[in-house]
């Protein structure tokens, strides 16, 4: 998995990405800012549990709900929210990279292909290719366990914002309130948390004016149940990814294992079977148009609150750059992973990962356009400043906003390019980031401590085992080449890091030379060359080394623009603040739902079509025989199982067929986003209809302004799940563990 890309993931992009690397002022290029004054389309939003009693409980009554809120929100007794589960690399409060849910009594849990893709790639080798074959426990005794993939669950929500907001002076400057806040909350997560019994978060809303606490519980004992091969799991590949029509059966199965107490616990042989509080009924029944339909779970990141500064630095800067960079990664990687199978196994998560991201930005870029949100957000502005400007004390209090906002943009937008290139196709590199690691190590021999040095040759002796595990010489020197000669042609030469002197001084400006004499003669090219450093390092090596001092360049380089994007971010963040509050004073009347941020929100809406251009229509769901359609032997995309085939020739589809047909997917106008991939899909009656992976491409710009005609969720129909396990891989004792309703 590509650790540049996961960070990024929660907070810039839909399902996009997992555990990206990336420092801190990363974070500021999607802050928030606001939507439509006019009342919020009925299935636009994602809200908090805690408030869904106030909020939305009537209007989902209306549309089909048929659960009373205790049975869908509750801090006292079993509820849907005890069914939702948070998947997580690392701390909870980190954030979510998908949400899955609990659908037996025994801590099974069903969440997409593509979130479980990583631990299916880590179980794969040649000789047992659980991407392109598949896998299936047919006991669990059979089930393999996972390193670094947490199960969580919410034990509760509190708004805490009057804990909080009193004690923050309006003089305090941006950094001084952070640390206030951050002050507070460590205290109140302390108290929270039960001496460590729980994990605690507390997250920000509505750009800082209110704060939510969050309790929860979190398993790491997880193991990999089934998943279909990769030609289901993944149907479709990157060409179909975002679109619709959609055939994909994207679903992975994993169980929650706990102590003999149901505690959290480490992994054990001696751990059974997760007893949960709630699991979800599965229906049988399917879907019609206008159904009622729910999703649940943990969206990553929106910007609806953009204005049309952020927005026009978005498409000017941020997605361009980043678009570059990632395709001439993808660019290099696929050229390997074609030639050589071990090669494709070894990169297939970290390509999938970048390959979704730069897709979605491409996505994004487009649709922004297309769809005129640019207008829609300058007319919010307008509309703002119509309405302080009535009024002495407003215009006094919010007439400096917008102007603020833009100048944050205006310094970010001097430096973000070659910013973007030193984080990403600078210190992103593999042998760069690897380098990083040694900064210990250095100062060790510096102060001539022994014990220090002793200890930092040891730790780094296993980070080498783990860096070149998986690592491909061809890929990492290539993509490291490519790289920079795509930072040379982009960045003014005023502006790249010392490195460029040295390539230009002493290898003619020849980068290809240079990557030859980096990749022969640096300590940190390959495992050989670092074991043997290792064994006795010195100084003069960091002194000369060319991937030292490629790391150390790209470092001084971010450092040089870090002042002014802590500038930025200041005047951004307090203007973002200023202009939500100003927008909630102004429309009093209206409900304005939080941005995602990876906390548990549910969403509503119904099962719909669409259409996408004029004269083109978009049913609701789709069938097998479309699987059948598309089926193209010669491209991996789009190979069909002999088996699939066969049941579909047959009709073989048992109690989950419907009219002679296989329904694979269907679509709904839940808003999601990142986070949500994995999310269950949820009926009336409180019953799993399906699972929700994707969005469609014609509402790409959704994450930023929703879009009410055009926006779709695109989710596998569970009735595909369901034969995809009983039918194709013969596991019936996983069907035979499900709450089954007709």
């Amino acid at each position: 998995m590509n650790k540049r890309i996961a960070t990024l993931g929660v907070e810039l992009t839909r399902s996009v990405i997992m555990k990206m690397r990336m420092t801190a002022w990363i974070m500021i290029l999607f802050l928030a800012v606001s939507r439509s004054f006019a009342a919020n389309p009925p299935d636009e939003g994602m809200w908090l549990p805690i408030l869904i009693e106030r909020l939305n409980y009537v209007d989902m009554q209306k549309m089909g709900l048929h659960l009373t809120v205790e049975e869908l929100y509750s801090i006292n007794h079993s509820s849907l929210k005890d069914a939702i589960v948070g998947l997580s690399g690392g701390p909870a409060s980190n954030g979510f990279f998908c949400t899955a849910e609990v659908v037996s009594d025994k801590g099974l849990i069903f969440t997409n292909h593509h979130c479980g893709f990583n631990a299916i790639d880590n179980h794969s080798s040649p000789e047992h290719d659980y991407l392109k074959n598949g896998f299936w426990a047919m006991s669990e005794k059979e089930e393999l366990s996972n390193d670094n993939l947490n199960a969580t669950f919410l034990v509760r929500m509190e708004n805490v914002t009057d804990s909080i907001i009193p004690f923050l002076s309006d003089t305090l400057k941006e950094t001084d309130r952070t640390a206030k806040v951050k002050d507070i909350s460590n205290r109140l997560k302390k108290r929270a948390s039960e001496k460590d019994k729980y994990e605690v978060a507390i997250k920000a809303f509505y750009a800082g004016n209110e704060y939510y606490l969050f309790v929860f519980k979190t398993y790491k004992d997880v193991r990999l149940v089934g998943a279909p091969p990769s030609s289901i799991g993944k149907f479709g590949g990157d060409t179909d990814n975002w679109m619709w029509p959609r055939h994909t059966g994207d679903f992975s199965i994993f169980r929650i294992y706990a102590d003999s107490a149901g505690n959290p616990a480490e992994y054990s042989q001696k751990n059974i079977p997760l007893r949960p509080q709630y699991h979800f009924p599965i229906s049988l029944k399917g879907v019609k148009k206008n159904d009622f339909a729910m999703v649940w779970g943990y969206p990553g990141s929106t910007s609806r609150y953009l204005t049309s500064y952020g927005l026009e630095y978005d498409l000017t800067v941020f997605y361009p750059t980043l678009v570059k960079i990632f395709g001439k990664e993808l660019e290099v990687m696929k050229d390997r992973m074609d030639a050589d199978k071990k090669v494709q196994l070894a990169y297939a998560s970290n390509y999938a990962n970048i390959a979704n991201t730069w897709k979605n930005f491409i996505g994004q870029e487009k649709m922004l356009v297309r769809n005129k949100v640019e207008d829609k957000k300058k007319e919010i502005e307008n509309s703002f400043a119509d309405w302080y400007n009535r009024d002495p004390e407003l215009r006094k209090k919010y007439g400096p906003v917008l102007h603020n906002i833009q100048s944050g943009y205006e310094k970010m937008n001097k430096i973000a390019i070659p910013f973007f290139y030193s984080n990403f196709a600078g210190s992103g590199l593999n042998i760069v980031s690897f380098a990083n690691q040694f900064g210990q190590l250095k100062s060790s021999l510096e102060k001539k401590s022994k014990g220090g040095i002793e200890e930092s040759v040891n730790a780094l002796k296993e980070t080498t085992k783990t860096h070149f595990k998986d690592d491909d010489l061809m890929v990492s020197k290539k993509t490291f080449a490519e790289l920079l000669k795509l930072y040379y042609k982009n960045v003014p030469k005023d502006q790249l890091p010392s490195i460029f002197q040295v390539i230009e001084k002493d290898y003619k400006n020849n980068i290809d030379a240079f990557t030859d004499a980096v990749y022969t003669k640096s300590a940190f090219a390959t495992a050989e060359n670092t074991n043997k450093f290792l064994e006795k390092p010195t100084l003069k090596v960091f002194k000369k080394d060319l991937g030292w001092q490629c790391a150390q360049s790209f470092q001084e380089s971010m450092g040089k623009y870090s002042g002014t994007f802590a500038e930025a971010r200041a005047s951004i963040s307090a203007g973002n603040r200023l202009f939500i509050a100003g927008l909630r004073q102004m429309n009093p009347g209206k409900v304005f739902y939080p941005d995602a941020n990876s906390s548990m929100r549910m969403s509503y809406g119904s099962v719909q079509d669409y259409f996408p251009a004029d004269a083109i229509h978009y049913d609701y769901f789709t069938t097998l025989k479309g699987v059948m359609d598309k089926e193209d032997s010669t491209n991996e995309e789009f190979i069909v199982e002999k088996k699939l085939k066969d049941l579909f020739q047959s009709k073989n589809y048992g109690p989950y067929g419907e009219d002679g047909k296989m329904v694979v997917c269907f679509l709904t106008t839940n808003d999601i986003t990142g986070g949500n991939s994995g999310s269950p899909v949820i009926n009336g009656n409180g019953q799993l209809i399906g699972l929700a992976f994707d969005g469609n491409w014609e509402a790409m710009s959704g994450d930023i302004s929703y879009e009410q005609k055009l926006q779709r969720t695109i989710c596998v129909d569970i009735r595909y799940v369901l034969f995809i396990i009983d039918k194709f891989a013969g596991d019936t004792n996983l069907i035979k563990e499900l709450t089954l309703v007709q």
